[in-house]
């Protein structure tokens, strides 16, 4: 009998027109935007449906969105294989997606995870405006040529290992300077390509600081239970059920780089032979295939 897994994708994922048709189709969709907007105060079943992109991308804005619209195209999945949704044994989540992963756990509820997502942008955007920064992807360099890509790059700026997504695929952050940089460094030491990734800032690294202490408060007010199933976090890539180990872990992920690499590898040893992309995009289904071929994952998209 397969071991079903949920992955959840994180910020980046938004697209305008996202749950469109679903929104038509399902009244618990319709229902969530509903109560996202009594919790947000602002239309986002419109700013997910119409647009404008650039609302859309805000970190504010996109980070709620996701949240939103990954658990739309779950009501999506409940309607169309509840057996596959019933059977689920475990859930990651990439970054903001942890926190869908924790609320289908049930150890949020929608409308704290909602609130807590929401004060995680903001924080984050505030963090990014006051240090000018940015994220890079490099893919062709492993771990140990990364970490020397980050040396050769501190002349200029710091720069860190933000996402190790998958072999040879790895997102850095830094000071923008640092950024300006990275890629003729990067392709000396045999990167195959470097693109700068459409964020606010230097996610996962210590230049979010003093966004964890604002998402620390936000968490000490937040009923966070034991998760009914494991959710393996990015910062260890290990469940947890201690609510105070998980407030503690969702804090310090913001600072620290996100192991999706190693969560995936865990779960796969851990016996989850079937997996499940939750949410917009097909990102986490691509990144599993490079991880490990033989893994089936397949996506169910917030169309």
């Amino acid at each position: 009998m397969s071991k079903i897994a949920f992955l959840f994708p994180g910020q980046g994922a938004q697209a305008v027109g996202m749950c469109r048709e679903l929104e038509q189709e399902l009244p618990a969709v319709r229902a969530l935007f509903d109560r996202a907007e009594a919790v947000l105060g602002i239309d986002l079943r419109k700013l997910c449906l119409e647009g404008p992109a650039e609302a859309l991308e805000a970190t504010d804005v996109s980070q709620p969105a996701i949240f939103v619209a990954s658990l739309a195209a779950l009501e999506s999945l409940k309607a169309t294989n509840p057996e596959a949704v019933a059977a689920c044994q475990g859930a990651a989540g990439l970054s903001l997606g942890e926190y869908t992963a924790l609320t289908f756990a049930g150890a949020l509820d929608f409308e704290a995870g909602l609130e807590v997502v929401r004060r995680r942008g903001q924080a984050m955007q505030a963090a990014s405006t006051a240090s000018p920064s940015g994220m890079v992807s490099v893919l062709g360099l492993d771990e140990d040529k990364v970490d020397e890509l980050c040396a050769k790059v501190e002349p200029y700026g710091r720069l860190w290992k933000a996402n190790m997504l998958g072999p040879g695929n790895i997102v850095v952050s830094g000071d923008a300077a640092a950024l300006e940089h990275v890629e003729p460094i990067a392709q000396e030491l045999g990167a195959m390509k470097v693109v700068r990734l459409a964020v606010a800032g230097a996610f996962h690294t210590p230049l979010m600081r003093p966004a964890d202490e604002q998402l620390a408060e936000v968490l000490a007010r937040v009923d966070v239970r034991a998760p009914r199933i494991p959710v393996y976090s990015n910062v260890d890539a290990s469940p947890h059920d201690d609510p105070e180990a998980i407030r503690s872990i969702l804090v310090t992920q913001v600072l620290q780089g996100v192991r999706w690499d190693e969560s995936m590898r865990r779960m796969i040893a851990d016996g989850f032979d079937t997996f499940y992309e939750i949410g917009p995009g097909r990102v986490l289904t691509g990144l599993l295939k490079r991880i490990d071929r033989k893994t089936p994952c397949t996506s169910v998209a917030a169309r």
